[in-house]
């Protein structure tokens, strides 16, 4: 799925002169007159970022963020508005905005943020694969394995896990050899990463 940049502002203008000047420098572009219009679109689960106006009609650019936020989208927003302050854009920044651009802004200013937040998005991107992969692991887990594997990778050792919960450690070992197979490792470490990705350890 290719990167797309939207854009999303109330000024006609603005919208066509933005959309110019990315597919000038090849990058695809949706342009939207509200947040309104743009939370009607089909969720994009690809890379790409929002260029994002702060004083919508309706709801503005921060009630977009905070919405987007709830819903677990995580598009880099490069904020632009004509009327700014820094309260404003620290808090936009804090909630994990690329950039804060006043009005009127230089080119090179705008496409130096798009390039860092599609490199953003592409390394969200990963990690949303990752996490999605890791899960599927996991879910293929027993419930007792589940219980072994979190011993495991605390560091104890069979016959610890075995009085943990009160099981021989032949079975420890049995619970070991299928959650090996079933995750497609060889070695704690790995059971491990797996885990972290999967958010079962932080």
């Amino acid at each position: 799925m290719s990167d797309i940049i939207f854009v999303i502002d109330d000024d006609p203008s603005i919208r066509r002169s933005l959309a110019a000047l990315l597919n000038a420098h090849n990058y695809p572009v949706e342009t939207f007159s509200s947040a309104e219009e743009f939370l009607d679109r089909e969720i994009h689960r690809g890379k790409g970022c929002l260029i994002l106006d702060i004083n919508l009609e309706g709801k503005s650019g921060t009630m977009l963020q905070d919405e987007l936020l709830k819903f677990g989208q995580h598009l880099p927003i490069i904020f632009i508005t004509a009327n700014g302050s820094v309260p404003l854009s620290v808090d936009t920044i804090r909630k994990g905005a690329i950039n804060f651009l006043e009005k009127p802004f230089k080119e090179e200013d705008l496409l130096d943020s798009v390039s860092e937040a599609i490199q953003l998005s592409e390394r969200l991107n990963e990690e949303n694969e990752k996490t999605g992969a890791a899960k599927k692991l996991m879910e293929s887990l027993t419930p007792r394995e589940i219980e072994v594997l979190r011993y495991l990778i605390a560091g104890l050792l069979n016959k610890q896990t075995a009085g943990k919960l009160n099981i021989s450690e032949h079975t420890v070992q049995l619970h070991k050899l299928s959650i090996t197979k079933k995750l497609g490792v060889k070695s704690i470490p790995e059971m491990i990463a797996i885990a972290r990705n999967a958010g079962i350890i932080a």
